[in-house]
């Protein structure tokens, strides 16, 4: 599958020189040639000559730009911008880059092309954008001298603005410069990157909305003033004044993988007269629903998007972390992989849940790194830690060699890990060919009677299904008989583009090997069968695993956080009713105090990204916005089906799945293919699925095809047969009449 490349010119990626363009291009792998799909030798050795031939062409060591216009603005930078600008820039190169970021010939190669295309495709000049930027200004003046209740001085003030920002990012877009974090939430940088990658009409849109900004800045200057009380969140433990009654005592597991730390815990679970299981992925709850169960512990299952009860009334559920159920007092909590505490996107649900968790009994699972900031956060709430540390139950081992990209070299019992569901099918398919021998797949959103039947084949040593395929998902304590981890790639999309994977999540997905059991054998084992192996597909990964594997990773010092719903309510009603959602959002994150000592703000770009999608849907309460933020919404790709799911909303809707045309259902009619974009209309479609189904939750009385939306997506992954449902959805769509017909006989399938 092609990866999408606009993530990797975002700010944060260093910038690459001639020289380093260059060496990308004798780098025996291309990121763009990741996939099985697309790793034809004759293409792959096109595009390193392409790269090859546009760092010769350029022939120069400073830094390539890699903007596609030149300086809009003619009179120079102010001297603060020089100073700081000239200061980052000397220090650019002198600058080690960390050891989970982008130091990678594939990353390098793929920004090589990006920077080679924009040279290439230098279509806008000076005086074009010049007349943008000018034109936008004016039609944005227009607009505001026609409101009486701001003077015209504030225009002149944003406009001023606006053009300092422009020459400062211009300033360093000529300088091949790169924005840093800070730097990144500036202005310029996303005026640049706005203009960069969707053109004028954004850029148009993305000024008037910074205009509204800098407009209601000034209505609510004040504010801050008017509601410290609600922006203090440097107590989160005040927030669950039940979970503070109780005497609580924390108990810490924590080992490396494969150490039986998380067994323990659930041992525990099992003896208990209610209680609850949170893990990071849906899989896991899964597994834990379905291990209670065979045992006869009647569990429920808890998750975004499905809700399981057995024939018994459950006296423990099992969840993913974001539902805990913080209402209700339980003898024994589980939280599994602990450490996601720390996590930039999700930390704050492994903090609530720490916090809120009416449990007598709390168990955390995770890496010893974890430690000291739960010991801290305990000390906060009262509650007693005892500290459980365990060893690894086998050796650990990084091989010397990769499998030189050959397929045909992996053994019984190998494991590959991919980053990409489409990626994962195709490795499938492509060992399959290259071995003649059968390859199971586990990954995060395949149905879990689906993933409990392919663990189970590969589990079983006595069958012809010798291979796995997995998502990095298997790093979160997976059941899996796995001899040898094979990472095909040591670099993973995240929603800010492409990146090195963590020391902690080489460690969590590596430790899975080495629980292996030969065939005809499964009751014994010996040191050499249980020793695990890890090691690539390629060579240009195994250096980096090697080094991630002997490394420590950095201890875990502060916990993510993020305001509750109902602190949001009472910080929105301080706004007029028309004031935008993602800039009150913005509002409260910027104001609110934090003890950055032990607590951070998780990040919010998708929340404001979200809320700026809402802008404008009348008839979206309060309420309702939160419950989007909340959902699983990608940052990218997801914004036609978000509105169309959210006007529902606003309109109190019948959001019947066949006739919200933003779902695309019609790619389900159309011949299988590993064209690119038909697997991103694919995959798109699978995430919108969920979506509904998730909302089916909180929306049940518009989101009411919950049966048809579960079939669907168990089409989109290949559960059933595609074609047969793809015509019937062609016929379905266009009359009406034909789909009543199968809604009321089917009960809406």
């Amino acid at each position: 599958m092609q990866l999408c490349t606009q993530h990797l010119l975002r700010p944060g990626l260093r910038a690459v020189s001639s020289a380093s363009v260059t060496a990308a291009a004798h780098s025996k792998r291309c990121l763009f040639t990741s996939s099985p799909l697309q790793r034809g030798k004759s293409r792959s050795m096109r595009n390193r000559d392409k790269i090859a031939r546009i760092g010769k062409q350029l022939g120069r060591s400073q830094p390539i730009p890699h903007t596609p216009f030149s300086n809009p603005f003619s009179s120079p930078l102010s001297k603060q911008h020089q100073n700081k600008h000239l200061d980052r820039e000397s220090n650019l190169f002198s600058l080690k880059p960390p050891i989970d970021r982008f130091d990678h010939p594939a990353l390098k190669s793929k920004v090589g092309q990006e920077l080679g295309r924009s040279i290439r495709e230098n279509t806008l000049n000076s005086n074009r954008f010049i007349q943008i930027i000018n034109g936008y200004l004016t039609s944005i003046k227009r607009e505001h001298s026609n409101r009486h209740d701001t003077p015209l001085q504030r225009y002149d003030e944003f406009a001023a603005h606006v053009q300092e920002e422009a020459r400062a990012a211009v300033y360093r877009a000529k300088r091949g410069m790169v924005d840093d974090e800070e730097d990144s939430q500036s202005l310029a940088a996303q005026m640049t990157n706005h203009f960069r990658q969707f053109g004028e009409k954004n850029l148009d849109s993305f000024l008037k909305s910074q205009h509204r900004k800098f407009v209601l800045d000034e209505q609510y200057k004040e504010l801050g003033a008017r509601c410290t009380k609600l922006l203090d969140f440097r107590h989160p433990a005040e927030w669950f004044p039940a979970a503070r009654e109780m005497q609580r005592v924390l108990h810490l597991h924590v080992g490396p993988t494969n150490s039986g730390k998380t067994y323990r815990a659930l041992k525990r679970l099992e003896e208990s007269k209610s209680g609850f299981y949170a893990g990071p992925l849906r899989l896991l709850a899964h597994e834990v629903y379905s291990r209670l169960n065979a045992k006869g512990i009647p569990c429920g299952l808890i998750t975004g998007d499905e809700v399981k009860y057995p024939d018994q009334l459950p006296r423990i559920f099992s969840n993913t972390v974001e539902m805990v159920p913080l209402g209700s007092e339980v003898e024994v909590g589980v939280i599994d992989e602990i450490q996601m505490i720390g996590d930039e996107q999700r930390g704050w649900a492994w903090t609530r849940a720490v916090l809120g968790a009416r449990a007598k009994e709390l168990h955390l699972c995770g890496e010893e790194r974890t430690v000291p900031l739960i010991e801290k956060l305990a000390a906060s709430t009262g509650d007693k830690v005892v500290v459980h540390r365990y060893e690894r139950l086998n050796p650990l081992r990084t091989m010397n060699t990769s499998l030189k990209g050959k397929l045909s070299k992996l053994e019984k019992g190998d494991c590959v890990v991919s980053f990409s569901r489409v990626n994962i099918h195709a490795l499938k398919d492509s060992i399959e060919k290259a071995t003649g021998r059968r390859c199971a797949i586990v990954y995060g959103s395949l149905p879990a009677e689906i993933r409990s039947q392919q663990a189970d084949l590969f589990n079983d040593p006595d069958n012809d299904y010798d291979y796995l395929v997995a998502s990095d998902a298997i790093g979160m304590g997976l059941n899996l008989s796995v001899k040898r981890i094979i990472f095909e790639t040591s670099v993973k999309r995240l929603p800010g583009g492409m990146e090195r994977l963590s020391i902690s999540q080489v460690k969590q997905i590596g430790g899975r090997a080495g629980r292996y059991r030969i065939p005809s054998k499964s009751g014994t084992d010996t040191a050499s069968e249980n020793v695990g192996l890890v090691t690539c597909l390629e060579d240009v990964d195994l250096p980096y695993i090697q080094e991630a594997l002997a490394a420590e990773a950095p201890e875990i010092s502060r916990a993510g956080l993020l305001p509750l719903d109902n602190m949001i309510h009472a910080f929105a009603d301080n706004f007029e009713k028309d004031t935008p959602f993602s800039y009150i959002l913005q509002k409260m994150f910027a104001l609110a105090r934090i003890n950055e000592e032990d607590y951070f703000m998780c990040s919010t770009k998708n929340h404001v990204h979200i809320g700026d999608l809402l802008d404008g849907i009348k008839g979206l309460t309060i309420s309702d916005m939160l419950v989007f933020t909340a959902a699983p919404i990608a940052s990218y790709g997801m914004d036609q089906v978000t509105r169309a799911f959210a006007s529902c909303v606003a309109n109190n809707l019948d959001g019947h799945v066949l006739d919200i045309d933003e779902l695309k259902l019609d790619v389900l009619s159309r011949p299988v293919s590993d064209d690119s974009d038909y697997l991103r209309t694919l995959e798109g479609l699978h995430r919108a699925l969920v979506l509904y189904l998730w909302l089916s939750f909180r929306s049940g009385g518009v989101f009411t095809d919950r049966a048809l939306a579960t079939h669907v997506k168990d089409i989109a992954e290949g559960v059933e047969e595609e074609d047969e449902f793809g015509e019937a959805v062609a016929v379905y769509q266009a009359d009406a009449a034909a789909r009543r017909y199968v809604e009321g006989e089917c009960g809406g399938w």
